[in-house]
């Protein structure tokens, strides 16, 4: 999860308080906001589908924050020949 992209999203809209302004938009306690924030667990497909409508995130926001490059785990292991 690219926690940079989201908040950088957020501030846009105002919200610098950022487990604050998920926890409300969610409906989710400050505390669960933070552990999603911090990737300590994940955010479910609802969720995504929220914060995305509310912050008006692009597909491409979308598959930056909450899905990352899954190909970058994978360059570390292939063998070089």
């Amino acid at each position: 999860m690219n926690v940079k992209l989201l908040k950088s999203k957020m501030i846009l809209y105002g919200d610098e308080e950022f487990a604050s302004a998920i926890s409300n938009l969610l409906g989710i306690s400050r505390q669960t906001a933070s552990a999603k924030l911090k990737g300590e667990s994940d955010f479910t497909q609802s969720e995504i589908k929220q914060i995305s409508q509310h912050y008006h995130l692009s597909a491409d926001d979308i598959k930056n924050i909450f899905v990352g490059d899954e190909d970058e785990s994978k360059r570390g292991s292939e063998a070089i020949g």
